[in-house]
């Protein structure tokens, strides 16, 4: 091998391991602020991630939120019509936030609840959000299954 073919197999892998690095540096940077999307029920299930970040999609329950006196904690209940999930928040709600509205919660699991350090609530009265859309038929039909299985 001529030294100007070795000069140049170098530069190439060189440059080849550099993209190599580059792209594994981008994969894992992604995979890390990616936020997946729960219903309660599969929270329940244990489908989603312990001890990391993800989103919580249903409809506040009604008759579930209660305002801290004196601070912006609000805690109420998630539901996907099956199963609930309580929630907590501290912070300034959205104005289209009320019982009965699909939200989608970003935040983690602590001690039993949903600890929520997002909430965004639906635009209007025939919105939403296909993740929660998704998430609850997702629930509906791992319902029917269970029924279907145990018919008692």
């Amino acid at each position: 091998m001529t030294p100007t073919r070795k000069r140049r197999l170098i530069a190439v892998s060189l440059i080849l391991a550099a993209i190599g690095i580059a792209a594994a540096l981008t994969v894992l940077a992604l995979s890390r602020n990616m936020s997946y999307l729960f219903s309660p029920s599969e929270v329940l299930a244990g489908k989603a991630p312990d001890g990391a970040s993800f989103r919580l999609g249903g409809v506040v329950l009604e008759h579930s939120i209660k305002r801290a006196p004196g601070s912006l904690t609000v805690d109420f209940i998630v539901t996907d019509r099956f199963r609930e999930m309580p929630v907590q928040y501290t912070g300034v709600l959205p104005d289209l936030f009320r019982e009965g509205q699909s939200i989608i919660a970003t935040g983690q699991m602590q001690d039993g609840h949903f600890s929520a350090r997002e909430v965004l609530a639906k635009h209007d009265e025939t919105y939403m959000p296909k993740e929660v859309a998704d998430a609850i038929a997702k629930a509906k039909a791992a319902e029917a299954a269970q029924h279907a299985g145990n018919p008692h």
